[in-house]
């Protein structure tokens, strides 16, 4: 047995000790925004607070449907758009909009809504038995074993820690905006179903401008998010 296999079982024992002693963790706190909607850059400034938190995982999704009026977002992906129709299903509501807050994947609000994400925060959370490390060129997720868990949905997210973006034209036109934790990739890795389980990415594949990752589990069907964890890649 080579001594990276031999430290991964270590990382996946670990993990089945989480399992056992569930501790707090993060709240995941996810903004749908855009550089084009002239709403959002109020709900950015609060999302760059809440990044600051240790106590709190803060991740922008730009969505592109603003693009139309004229400004392409430079960070808007597909898979933002899609993430937040699925939230849209899941949570039963008729439609979306920006900026719109989702919180631990259970409830929506306003972007700029601090009570919101404060009474979260102030409730109990449990985590999954999660980690997450780099080694090298690898990113490796362990998840331990938990006989009564759901099945779930395992997600890499790569994000860019700030930017800063002149827009010329659309509802911001003239404005240099200042954005956060800005997701650049959302990456499923497959499933869990509470078997001990690992994921090995390469960093060489990850976004060249993600500066920092997060992992997410969260209940299949864009539920419940229930393990959380992220760390810097620089």
């Amino acid at each position: 047995m080579t001594q990276a296999v031999r430290r991964w079982l270590l990382v996946l024992a670990c993990c089945g000790t989480a399992a056992a002693n569930a501790q707090s963790r993060p709240l995941v706190v996810e903004l749908f925004t855009s550089q084009g909607c002239s709403s959002c850059p109020p709900a950015d400034a609060r999302l760059g607070q809440w990044s600051a938190r240790h106590d709190v995982i803060a991740l922008a999704f730009h969505v592109d449907y603003w693009d139309e009026l004229g400004w392409r977002d430079r960070f808007a992906l597909p898979q933002s758009v899609e993430r937040q129709d699925n939230y849209a299903r899941a949570l039963h509501h008729a439609t979306v909009y920006t900026p719109e807050l989702v919180i631990d994947g259970r409830f929506d609000a306003l972007g700029t809504d601090d009570s919101a994400v404060e009474r979260a925060l102030a409730a109990p959370r449990s985590s999954g038995p999660l980690t997450l490390s780099l080694q090298n060129d690898a990113v490796l997720i362990a998840l331990g074993a938990s006989p009564q868990a759901a099945p779930c949905d395992v997600w890499l997210v790569p994000y860019l820690r700030h930017a800063r973006s002149a827009i010329g034209r659309g509802e911001n036109a003239g404005r240099t905006l200042e954005e956060f934790n800005i997701v650049r990739e959302l990456r499923a890795l497959g499933g869990w179903t509470g078997d001990a389980r690992a994921f090995r990415v390469t960093r060489s594949s990850l976004p060249a401008d993600a500066t920092d990752i997060a992992v997410l589990v969260q209940r299949a069907g864009q539920g419940p998010i229930i393990a959380a964890t992220a760390q810097a890649l620089r």
